[in-house]
């Protein structure tokens, strides 16, 4: 499949959660995890993924949180979400 931008890519994985959650997951947990993506749209998929698989969740966050090339504002989201997903 060939995507046009960052959004597509977050698009398709939102939609895919409907029909196969699990490939939802690797999907978003591979947005999340990106570098090349843009950091709101890596931040978008993170928020996705404690309903999807919790654990992948929690590792995109923490990829996001601790990746010095992200904005301290979506670093900081990140950490506060994967604080969020730790006192459930």
């Amino acid at each position: 499949m060939d995507y046009d931008c960052d959004e597509d890519r977050l698009t398709t994985a939102e939609q895919l959660a409907a029909h196969d959650p699990r490939a939802a997951a690797q999907a978003c947990l591979a947005i999340a995890c990106d570098d090349g993506v843009g950091d709101e749209v890596r931040l978008s998929a993170a928020e996705l993924l404690p309903a999807l698989d919790p654990r992948a969740g929690a590792q995109a966050c923490l990829a996001i949180a601790a990746d010095d090339g992200v904005g301290d504002e979506v670093r900081l989201s990140a950490a506060e979400l994967l604080a969020a997903a730790v006192d459930r």
